[in-house]
């Protein structure tokens, strides 16, 4: 799988990120093993202070792991969002741990791995009226990052004109001298897992990806922002005026699941307001043995808004990770900017592609053009490294094809390598559509897999095939935008089919942000950007919006503010038809959850669903997870039996994912945050060969924050494609101001 991210040009980094490529456990040369271990809280004691907590801690460690070794064998203690430690123990010592009373569960540690001057107008933000202006573009709010650290000195990290940071603010900088300020108010460092006899290290950043999701959430203005002459404008962050908080979780590839842990308790403790997550597993384990799952919901208990990357292992259905339902996870889609390079054949026919590398001097007169697997082998299709020896791609077109495992880039340096002048790359049928913009090392540009066909058609319809490629730089104003990109990892919630997932979309297809070194050869430059696509892009836009919402709606509750984002969402493009995916086709909600984000509505949503803490432990309980596996996520004893278990479909979430055999009726209860008067109509649309009845069919409201109650009955009818495994429709509540949308999923069974 190719990576998602884009590489400097003169910069041949030695490691390609990925969200979602992860082994469960990283080599060690002992038989050591770094676990995460749960552990009850120790009954009828206070533990006042941390030192405390830690010599509970470490009454669990074996007389083996005491003994005076060079590297510590107790990793984290943890305070906040889980009761238990991270701790490196060979299988015996492990074994020694689990007879202690006390112990509760303990599991080897995984990886996770990762996975702007356009979208604020994109998304409607101006800086004169609307929600920018109504929630004072974020003041006061503390956004925390888990990523790969923070470029410090970079302009988009500016505090001109940011006011101090609140009383509430408990966190520290670990950075040397001035570099932290009113806007980057806190860094910190956390990589005691991979170097348990060192320091945690630096909070800087040493790849990008940190930088750029920070910047992507709350940079500051920045005027003149461009990269490689493209992409021209003011750069700004989501909620430019919110102070940001950076917990340096990532080293290299690797963000150690202790690591995640240890930032998540800090990051509550410290007191951040908003949490973005652009990290993620490979796949979706029980929310019971998901790191992130249990320590968000310790975030959400405390009022801690938290969103996340949602994968880039589309177009795959139940490719999706970060899937807890206190959790907003974000899908992935484009935005009306390209930055267009057309591939023009001797024929006359022309395919509109795209590079961020787009050279002023490249001649626009035809060379020969040559399909790198005409050999028949398919390295050399995927133009893999070393598989173009023939001389007769030496000044010439080549055609390579996306995929075998080889990236986008490192197959131009292939190209390049053979002697090649040009590349053109042409998608693999998965990705249909979806385009990427790259630092390409050589002229060259990625067109769709339809393009491609064609462009080989014409290759074997004549003797003397030519091409060039015509430059053409940023265009603005892309009718099929949003659509969700191929990349975007796709439903159903395997943990949980019956809570809809991803819950929105947002920009994450060719996102200008803050990078921390010069894509040229500007070494003086301190204004650099990079442009960057993955669901780890489209995580921290909607990290900023929900900082906006807290700004503008102080007291209402992440529920809240998920619900507003979720109901108010778009599900037309530009054209005003249905959201299409990598194939042109209208996409499904695996793909768009609840449709594409829209900041503006969702500072006005009319009517929220919320959900409390306590809400979500019948629903735990319902998923047949034990008393004890449910009280890993509650962080608190639970006992099921004593507890009314309900389905996941009746948990008050923004959405219905229904499992239809029998009849099923599910019941809703809306808060009115508009006006204090007002009523609502339903509107169903309802899946095909489904029976969908809704009471009562009106909703009156006379004040503020007053909750209504209303049912959701699902039949089956005898019409439609026995065949089909699912269906889906929508559900609306339509006032003279505002319409409440929730989309429906039926699976058939």
């Amino acid at each position: 799988m190719d990576s998602f991210f884009f590489i400097a040009l003169t910069f041949v980094l030695s490691f390609h990120i990925h969200f979602a490529q992860a082994n469960e456990q990283p080599s060690t040369a002992s038989s050591s093993k770094t676990y995460i271990i749960h552990v009850k809280w120790p009954q009828g004691k206070t533990l006042a202070q941390s030192e405390d907590l830690e010599s509970w801690h470490n009454s669990f460690m074996p007389p083996t792991t005491m003994s005076s070794e060079d590297q510590p064998r107790m990793i984290y203690s943890y305070r906040n969002v889980i009761s238990g430690f991270a701790a490196r123990l060979s299988e015996e010592e492990l074994r020694a741990v689990e007879k202690k009373n006390g112990f509760i569960s303990a599991h080897p540690e995984r990886m996770l791995h990762r996975q702007t001057t356009h979208t604020p107008r994109f998304l409607g933000l101006q800086q004169q009226m609307g929600l920018w202006k109504e929630s004072n573009f974020g003041k006061g709010v503390i956004v925390g990052v888990l990523d790969s650290g923070i470029t410090p000195h970079h302009p988009s990290f500016s505090d001109a004109g940011m006011p101090p940071p609140p009383p509430k603010w408990k966190g520290r900088c670990e950075l040397n001298g001035t570099a932290c300020n009113n806007k980057l108010i806190g860094a910190r460092s956390f990589n005691l897992a991979a170097e348990p006899t060192k320091e945690a290290g630096t909070p800087i950043d040493e790849d990008g990806h940190g930088t750029h999701t920070a910047s992507t959430a709350a940079g500051a203005f920045v005027d003149y922002a461009e990269v490689l002459g493209n992409a021209k404008g003011t750069a700004a962050g989501i909620a430019p005026h919110a102070h940001l908080a950076i917990y340096k979780v990532c080293f290299g590839e690797d963000c150690p699941e202790s690591n995640i842990l240890a930032a998540l308790d800090a990051a509550v403790e410290d007191g951040v307001d908003v949490i973005s997550i652009s990290l993620g597993p490979s796949e979706p384990p029980p929310f019971f043995n998901d790191s992130t799952a249990i320590g968000t919901f310790a975030a959400m208990q405390k009022g801690i808004f938290v969103s996340c990357a949602a994968g880039n292992s589309g177009p795959v259905h139940g490719s999706l990770v970060n899937g807890a339902p206190w959790i907003l996870t974000v899908g992935a889609s484009n935005i009306d900017r390209s930055f267009v390079a057309t591939a023009k054949l001797g024929n006359g026919q022309e395919f509109d592609g795209e590079t961020v590398f787009q050279p002023s001097d490249f001649s626009p007169t035809p060379l020969f053009l040559r399909y790198a697997g005409k050999n028949g082998k398919q390295e050399a299709a995927f133009c893999a490294n070393g598989s173009l020896n023939d001389f007769d791609f030496r000044g010439k077109v080549v055609l390579c094809e996306r995929g075998g495992g080889i990236g986008r880039i490192a197959k131009g340096e292939e190209v390049k390598r053979a002697g090649g002048t040009a590349m053109i790359l042409m998608n693999d049928e998965s990705n249909g559509f979806s385009l990427s913009a790259d630092v390409h090392v050589l002229p060259a540009t990625h067109v769709s897999y339809d393009a491609g066909l064609q462009i080989k058609a014409y290759i074997n319809s004549t003797a003397t095939p030519i091409a060039t490629i015509l430059f053409k730089g940023t265009i603005i104003g892309n009718s099929l935008s949003p659509a969700v990109s191929s990349f975007s990892s796709r439903g159903p919630n395997l943990p949980s089919p019956g809570i809809l997932k991803p819950d929105i979309v947002g920009p994450g297809v060719d996102i200008l942000a803050a990078w921390p070194f010069p894509l040229n050869n500007n070494t003086h430059s301190k204004s650099t950007f990079n442009i960057m696509s993955g669901t780890s892009m489209s995580c921290p836009h909607l990290s900023g919006v929900a900082a906006l919402l807290k700004s503008s709606h102080p007291h209402w509750s992440p529920a809240a503010i998920k619900s507003a984002i979720m109901t108010s969402a778009e599900i037309l493009n530009f054209e005003h038809k249905l959201i299409v995916d990598e194939t042109l086709h209208t996409a499904d909600v695996f793909a768009t959850g609840s449709g594409h984000v829209n900041p503006s509505r969702a500072n006005d949503p009319g009517l929220v669903y919320d959900i409390t803490a306590d809400d979500y432990i019948p629903y735990l309980c319902g998923l047949g997870y034990s008393d004890t596996e449910v009280g890993i996520i509650a962080h608190r004893t639970v006992k099921c039996s004593q507890t009314p278990s309900i389905p996941e479909g009746q948990l008050n979430y923004p959405s219905f994912s229904v499992s239809l055999g029998s009849p099923k009726i599910f019941t809703r209860t809306v808060t009115n945050v508009g006006e204090a008067n007002s009523s609502y109509e339903v509107t169903v649309k309802p899946p095909e060969g489904v029976d969908v009845k809704v009471k009562p069919n009106k909703l009156y409201f006379s004040e503020a924050n007053q909750k209504e109650t209303y049912s959701v009955s699902f039949s089956r009818i005898d019409a439609g494609n026995e065949t089909v495994e699912y269906a889906q429709g929508f559900l609306k509540w339509v006032s003279s101001e505002h319409t409440v949308s929730s989309p429906i999923l039926v699976y058939f069974v």
